[in-house]
């Protein structure tokens, strides 16, 4: 397994066990797949997978909301992937949703439903962080050569391309083209003619162009393709024979004028093309067709491995303390000149600060510790746009940055973390949140304010002994006997932060 990196710019602070058994749940636009995997020394062994095309894309109304017909659908099959992996531990699964997730209105109601059926949260992931994924499960498929890759993965509503070397993605692109959308788009009623297919080509190379004069210049030595379209194309040629390895330019173009010359999905009867994939087919070639004349492709391998794969060496990552968003994080606090020491100061005295109220607040887990950590090591990225609001300046950074290796849902809450660690404590930040999220980051805040409160003069004295109470929505700082009668600034700053948690429903007593 590829060591995916850990920063050294702070402090790490805790360890994980390994779990026999991991699993990887992929809700795509066109397909829902899962993979269930036996753990090895710095491995996995495959011993369970499941698929089933639900077409979530095609569920999506002309208001951009899932309807109750695809809702009932995905459930269905999620009621069937629940029952495999409900009794692992939440540390061992790790399930994302993709393009239509991303972009349906009401993906909220339906995940908190799916969320259900399955036993374990789910990540809704940017396009350039499910492009970082299908590179990860790629490059762990082939040899580890020093050759620099081209990396294409269409999917039901997103096509990602990457350029990486050996496990390291170098540029990642994802863009709004999905063989379920385009066909869609272009072929909704079943029809396939020379000029449709060549606006269908139009419309795909329209947003590529953005790109692939960069991606040119940059080279490559090999093109890798990935998933089912292309897994799909790659059985048809090879059936047909317009190719005998590979997919080339040369049975790229047979297989669209076949298509055209069929002239219906209806009619298109290619050996290989499955009965589930038939309807989605022709979208699926205008965009490899488009991207091979865009990106002057000559011949395409293919991988078996792509997102789902990607995600469980993400997983083995963060099991063996190889986290990429731990380096994610050094990277943030690097670039935007983060003062290492009082962030390091401020992480530690509020994951001390946590283990005191851990219990009666239900802060309990090796998820809620990095949280906390994270944010503390963040607390002041805003700085590097301005002082004044910097809290917000963070919030909106950790909101809209690329994060690799973070979910949306850990980037919000990041950023509500950030956003609170100051002035007033905003409420509804955290009421926007998830509900089952809410409070644990409000409280987390909470803890997060005091210790930055401690911090406040910046000093390299260690703090005395410490003890935090807490009863319901109070709270009760002890110091040593006199401590805060000769600490007079941080008994004002106590004061100060006292009313900020008055206003928020949070009594502060210290002594």
């Amino acid at each position: 397994m590829n060591v995916t990196g850990r920063s050294d710019s702070y402090c790490q602070f805790m360890s994980i066990s390994r779990p026999a058994t991991i699993a990887a749940v992929d809700l795509g636009s066109n397909s829902f797949h899962m993979i269930v995997a036996a753990t090895t020394d710095d491995d996995f062994r495959v011993i369970d997978r499941m698929r089933e095309v639900v077409r979530l894309a095609a569920g999506l109304d002309s208001d951009n909301k899932l309807t109750d017909e695809a809702i009932s659908r995905a459930l269905a099959c999620l009621e069937q992937f629940g029952e495999r992996i409900r009794g692992l531990s939440s540390d061992s699964v790790r399930i994302v949703g993709t393009n239509t997730l991303r972009k349906a209105r009401n993906s909220s109601t339906f995940i908190r439903q799916a969320e259900a059926a399955l036993g374990h949260p789910i990540d809704i992931i940017s396009g350039i962080e499910e492009a970082r994924m299908i590179y990860l499960g790629v490059a762990h498929g082939l040899d580890d050569a020093a050759e620099q890759r081209l990396v294409m993965d269409i999917g039901g509503g997103s096509t990602e391309f990457i350029l990486g070397r050996r496990f390291d993605p170098l540029f990642t692109e994802s863009v709004h083209l999905g063989c379920v959308s385009h066909s869609a788009a272009h072929f909704a009623d079943g029809k396939i003619t020379e000029k449709r297919f060549r606006d269908a080509e139009i419309a795909a190379r329209q947003e590529l162009e953005t790109f692939e004069f960069r991606y040119r210049q940059r080279g490559w030595q090999s093109v890798i393709g990935a998933s089912g379209t292309i897994l799909a194309v790659l059985e048809i040629v090879l059936q047909e024979r317009w190719s005998t390895e590979g997919i080339t330019a040369q049975s790229v173009a047979a297989l669209r004028a076949h298509l055209i010359e069929a002239g219906h999905v209806e009619k298109v009867f290619l050996k290989g093309l499955t009965d589930e994939r038939r309807s989605v087919i022709a979208g699926g070639v205008a965009i490899l067709s488009a991207a091979f004349a865009a990106l002057d492709i000559d011949v395409m391998r293919v991988s078996d491995q792509a997102l789902r794969e990607g995600l469980l060496y993400d997983l083995l990552g963060r099991i063996h303390q190889e986290d990429v968003r731990e380096r994610t994080i050094g990277k943030l606090v690097e670039r935007h000149q983060i003062d290492v020491d009082q962030s390091q100061r401020v992480a530690a005295t509020a994951l001390r600060l946590l283990d005191e109220i851990a219990g009666p607040w239900s802060l309990n887990g090796d998820d809620v510790r990095r949280q906390l950590r994270w944010a503390a090591t963040l607390h002041e990225i805003g700085l590097s746009i301005a002082h004044s609001h910097h809290h917000k300046h963070g919030a909106y950074l950790l909101s809209n940055l690329e994060m690799p290796g973070f979910s949306r849902g850990e980037q919000r809450r990041l950023a509500a973390l950030v956003r609170g660690h100051r002035r007033k404590l905003p409420q509804d930040v955290f009421k926007s949140l998830p509900r089952e999220q809410a409070d644990l980051a409000l409280h987390l805040c909470v803890v997060m304010r005091l210790a930055i409160v401690l911090h406040r003069r910046r000093s390299e004295q260690a703090l005395p002994p410490l003890k935090l109470m807490v009863d319901n929505a109070s709270l009760k700082l002890v110091f040593p006997a006199q401590w805060l009668d000769a600490h007079p600034l941080t008994h004002a700053d106590l004061a100060s932060e006292a009313g900020y948690l008055k206003a928020a429903g949070i009594k502060l007593k210290y002594r």
